[in-house]
């Protein structure tokens, strides 16, 4: 109905206004979704107190290895191999590495060692985790076990002296008992010696 005391609305005008009301919404997203993207990394570790862990793997040859007293007091200790041994099937590494055999995670038992066989590199894997699958258990698993592991995979290849070495397992096998197995030097994934290399 017309009324002579109001006006027509012009339809340019309407659009005009419905158009400045988008552009004003629009706007108004856009500088609310800005404050979401606030990276402040200091701000982060300040607010949970945990800092991020940062891996020494890089592409290219690896660093020398830095010695660590701790490896010497696990790598030759039949306690601690025992230990690791069981700790490897409690943390069920059986699941991927099949008893030291390879299943999805690489074998343990051959010579062959992508990021090293040095008791310091083992178990910096452990801890630190490696590209395409192993993760990493240093937040998860206490330093002296991860030390345990990683005498025990290093045994598995024949790398732990014969005196520190169980020649019986805790059930019935028919493999030559680990303390009999000639000794293999573990050597890198392109067949080098890992020697004094890190991962």
């Amino acid at each position: 109905m017309f009324s002579p005391c109001q006006p027509m609305a012009d339809p340019a005008r309407i659009r005009l206004r419905v158009a400045a009301v988008g552009s004003l919404a629009v706007a108004a997203t856009l500088l609310a979704a800005c404050q979401r993207e606030d990276r402040n990394p200091q701000k982060a570790k300040s607010e949970t107190g945990a800092v991020a862990a940062v891996t020494d793997l890089y592409p290219g040859p690896p660093p020398p290895v830095t010695p660590d007293p701790r490896a010497k007091l696990y790598e030759g200790n039949a306690q601690h191999i025992a230990n690791g041994s069981r700790l490897f099937r409690w943390y069920n590494c059986n699941g991927c590495h099949a008893n030291g055999g390879g299943g999805m995670g690489p074998p343990l038992i051959d010579d062959t060692w992508r990021y090293g066989g040095s008791m310091e590199q083992i178990y910096s894997t452990i801890a630190q985790g490696r590209p395409n699958g192993m993760p990493a258990f240093g937040s998860k698993v206490p330093p002296a076990q991860i030390w345990e592991l990683a005498a025990y995979v290093r045994s598995l290849s024949g790398n732990a002296p014969s005196n520190a070495e169980f020649s019986r397992r805790d059930a019935m096998t028919s493999l030559t008992p680990r303390n009999q197995t000639a000794p293999e030097k573990p050597k890198g994934g392109d067949g080098s010696s890992t020697a004094g290399t890190a991962q």
